[in-house]
C-alpha cells in the first residue's frame, strides 16, 4: 500500500525540481528569520540569492549538534513562541538537551510522513495499533500516535513498560500492529512465548525504530511472532520518527525526500560521495517552519541509492546503518569504525 503516490512515486526530475524550489524558499526563510544562520552565511559571504537549486547545496555551511547547544534552548527557532504548538527534546545524556519545536503545519507534515511508513507496513484504517514507544519529551510516542490517527487506524497509547498490561491489551483489544523499539518487542516476544498466548493474538505487523537492529533480529521477530516487521527511522533534530521507513521488500529505507533533502558525505573529507558508498548522512529540512536546519550532520553512517523500488516507490533509499562517524578512529592513516 502506498499512502501518497503523487510524492512517493515522482520521477527523479520531478523530485529534484520540487526539492530545488523548496530549498530556495527554505534558505531565504532561514536567512531572514534565524539570526544565527544569517551570521553563519554572512561569515562565508553567502546570500540567499546564491542558492538557485539543489546543485548549490554544498555552498551552505553544515549544522551540527554543537550549533543547537550553542543556541540552547530555542535560538535556532524561526518562529515566535506563539506559533510553536509543541516542544520535544533529546535526553541530554551527553550534555544539554536538544530542544526542538513544531508549528501546527510541522505536526501535520510529521503525521503525513509517519503515515507513509505505516502504509509500507500495510497498516490502515481497519487496524488497531499499540504504540509502545515512550510518550513525553521523546519524539517516538506522539510521533507514532499522530501518524496512526492520520491513517484512520485505532491507536492504543500504552507507552513503555508494564509488560503484563501490554499483553492484556494486545489480546483483549485485538491489536493488529505494534510500534516500539525492536529490543522491547523481543522482550514481549519472550513473554508471549512463556504465557503461550500467541494463538490468541491478532498481531500481523510491527514498526520498530529508535535504536539500531539487525536483519537477524528482524528474522527472529517475524518467525517467532508470525508477523511482518518494518524499520522506521528519524531523529528529533530533523523531525522524529518518519523521516524514512522500509517497505515489504526491505531493500533500504525510503526517505521522505520531498521534505528532507539527503546527502552522503565522506566522514574524512566532508565532501559528497556517490551512490552505494558508505558515508555520513546529512539532512536539510525543506518544509520545517519552527526549527529548519540546513545540512545537519546526523553522524549516522550509511549509503544511499536511487532508482525505482520493487514496491513502486521512487524515493531515495538508505542502507542499514553501520555506525557513527563520531566513533571513527584513525589508526595508521586508516579510518576504523568500532561497530
Amino acid at each position: 500500500m502506498i499512502w501518497n503516490e503523487a510524492k512517493e512515486c515522482m520521477s527523479r526530475d520531478e523530485m529534484q525540481h520540487l526539492q530545488s524550489t523548496r530549498l530556495v524558499k527554505q534558505v531565504n526563510y532561514v536567512y531572514h528569520n534565524v539570526e544565527y544562520y544569517r551570521k553563519k552565511m554572512q561569515a562565508v559571504g553567502l546570500e540567499p540569492g546564491d542558492i538557485k537549486g539543489i546543485e548549490d547545496l554544498t555552498k551552505l555551511p553544515f549544522t551540527t549538534k554543537d550549533d543547537l547547544r550553542n543556541t540552547y534552548p530555542t535560538g535556532l527557532f524561526a518562529v515566535p513562541r506563539s506559533e510553536v504548538v509543541r516542544i520535544h527534546a533529546s535526553s541530554g545524556t551527553t550534555g544539554k538537551a536538544t530542544v526542538v519545536g513544531y508549528t501546527r503545519r510541522d505536526i501535520d507534515i510529521w503525521s503525513e510522513c509517519v503515515s507513509r511508513v505505516l502504509a509500507m507496513a500495510d497498516i490502515g484504517k481497519n487496524d488497531t495499533v499499540q504504540v509502545s514507544y515512550g510518550y513525553g519529551l521523546f519524539t517516538g510516542g506522539l510521533g507514532a500516535h499522530y501518524g496512526v490517527e492520520n491513517v484512520g487506524a485505532t491507536v492504543v497509547p500504552l507507552s513503555t513498560g508494564n509488560t503484563k498490561k501490554q499483553l492484556t491489551m494486545m489480546k483483549d483489544l485485538g491489536v493488529t500492529a505494534i510500534m516500539c523499539t525492536p529490543s522491547y518487542l523481543m522482550y514481549l516476544t519472550e513473554s508471549i512465548e512463556e504465557q503461550g498466548i500467541l494463538s490468541e493474538l491478532q498481531l500481523k505487523s510491527a514498526v520498530c525504530g529508535a535504536e539500531p537492529w539487525t536483519e537477524e533480529m528482524r528474522n527472529q521477530i517475524e518467525s517467532r511472532l508470525h508477523i511482518k516487521a518494518h524499520d522506521i527511522y528519524g531523529l528529533s533534530e530533523i523531525m522524529g520518527p518518519g523521516v524514512a521507513g522500509d517497505c515489504a521488500f526491505h531493500k533500504g529505507l525510503h526517505i521522505n525526500e520531498d521534505h528532507f533533502l539527503p546527502e552522503i558525505i565522506s566522514a574524512d573529507t566532508l565532501t559528497p560521495i556517490g551512490d552505494g558508498e558508505i558515508g555520513e548522512l546529512v539532512f536539510t529540512t525543506l518544509t520545517k517552519e519552527a526549527l529548519p536546519l540546513l545540512r545537519y550532520r546526523t553522524k549516522d553512517l550509511t549509503s544511499i541509492t536511487h532508482g525505482k523500488c520493487e514496491c513502486g516507490r521512487t524515493t531515495a533509499r538508505l542502507s542499514r546503518f553501520v555506525g557513527r562517524s563520531d566513533d571513527m578512529l584513525i589508526i595508521r592513516g586508516v579510518n576504523v569504525f568500532p561497530l
